[in-house]
């Protein structure tokens, strides 16, 4: 088989994505032994860290959408009262600020067939993210 300029480019190509795709798919895990009367037990948990899109996300509900850039689908994200919301430095953000299309960070845990989240990272500045109000005033003659 020949190696022609073609073929070199679409191996460059190749080894590429899949470096790009493994630099988004982070895992951190941790593993805590339980002692109990009866014995030890091994329990395992995975705190997994993600890059997306927000696609839907309502206030009052206890789930959160997001495409991550690994996956073209939506993916359904619980959080409790205990996740946070902050920007790029660290301060808090309001949840109320949140919007479909946003560019965020985040960790979560897998319970089960949950995947809940524990922070959301805004990838924006907070200067960028405005909450829009509008006032009305109707005068009568």
């Amino acid at each position: 088989m020949k190696h022609t300029p073609l073929m070199k480019l679409l191996a460059v190509g190749a080894v590429s994505v899949v470096a790009f795709s493994a630099a988004f798919a982070q895992t951190t895990k941790e593993s805590t032994t339980t002692t109990t009367s009866a014995g030890a037990t091994d329990v395992s948990t995975s705190t997994l860290d993600g890059t997306g899109m927000i696609t839907t996300y309502s206030p009052g509900t206890d789930f959160i959408q997001m495409r991550t850039e690994s996956s073209t689908s939506p993916m359904k994200y619980y959080y409790t009262k205990n996740t946070t919301v902050v920007d790029p430095t660290g301060a808090t953000v309001d949840w109320s600020l949140l919007r479909p299309d946003m560019p965020v960070r985040y960790s979560y845990v897998k319970e089960g067939d949950r995947m809940v989240i524990s922070k959301i990272t805004v990838q924006k500045p907070l200067t960028e993210i405005k909450k829009e109000t509008t006032t009305t005033t109707t005068t009568t003659p």
